[in-house]
């Protein structure tokens, strides 16, 4: 329909709605329906300029609000923790400062020590079986070390000596170890013959136990020489589970 007659239309329409307007109304409808089309373009232009600017404005807000940010987060064992420099080493303890050997008897020089182990009132105790015998060396000290299995010996005796000279039992010979000095040690009650099938003859090489020898096992008695290298303290105790005979020899 051309748009001289659509506007005719709408006129006559109108018309008949509103009764008698004033002469004047309809001029002004169709003023503005013949300029609508004009002013479609700017209307829609405006529109979309004010969605892109509240796009803009709600993106602003919403990456500056501060309930939008995330909290930093510590991930486990990535950082310090704040109680590492309080977990000192503990000091040591009264018994880690202790050394092994505080308890033990004093050296002693140019002397014998003797010591009953046992009441050799009758009846007789049974006789000690030695089953081992081991020498050894340490921080201060060479050591020997004289093993029972059944039971304790009756009595022993230490005895230092000028020469690394021995009388071997029940032969009578001597024998003559290693080193310029010695040191006897005779355990009654004892029996090495029973138990015992180590070395009788030990040589060392040690700064001043050089050798360890067997000189008597005879009717209830063993006897072993020590052959030093040079005169020096000693000291000779016992151990228990099992027991055990210690002649500790000390060094430079």
């Amino acid at each position: 329909m051309p748009n001289e007659n659509f506007r005719r239309e709408l006129g006559n329409v109108f018309d008949e709605m509103t009764g008698s307007p004033s002469s004047a109304l309809p001029d002004r409808v169709r003023s503005s329906l013949a300029s609508g089309p004009e002013q479609r373009g700017p209307y829609w232009i405006a529109g979309v300029a004010a969605t892109l600017i509240a796009l803009v404005v709600i993106g602003v807000l919403f990456v500056g609000n501060p309930l939008n940010r995330q909290p930093n987060k510590i991930v486990p064992g990535t950082g310090p923790s704040p109680t590492a420099s309080a977990a000192a080493s503990p000091s040591p303890s009264s018994s880690a400062q202790t050394t092994p050997d505080s308890s033990l008897p004093p050296f002693v020089c140019n002397s014998s020590t003797g010591f009953v182990t046992k009441a050799t009132t009758p009846p007789q105790p049974p006789v000690a079986f030695i089953d081992q015998v081991r020498v050894g060396t340490h921080a201060g000290y060479d050591r020997v070390t004289i093993e029972f299995n059944n039971t304790d010996p009756s009595q022993v005796d230490v005895t230092p000596q000028n020469s690394p000279s021995f009388t071997q039992s029940p032969s009578g010979q001597s024998v003559t170890l290693s080193g310029s000095a010695g040191v006897l040690i005779t355990i009654k009650g004892a029996d090495e013959h029973t138990a015992y099938s180590g070395s009788t003859d030990i040589k060392t090489g040690y700064s001043v136990l050089v050798e360890a020898r067997q000189v008597q096992d005879f009717e209830g008695t063993v006897q072993w020489g020590l052959g030093m290298s040079k005169p020096a303290c000693y000291r000779a105790f016992f151990l228990t589970n099992p027991t055990r005979l210690v002649i500790d020899i000390q060094t430079p």
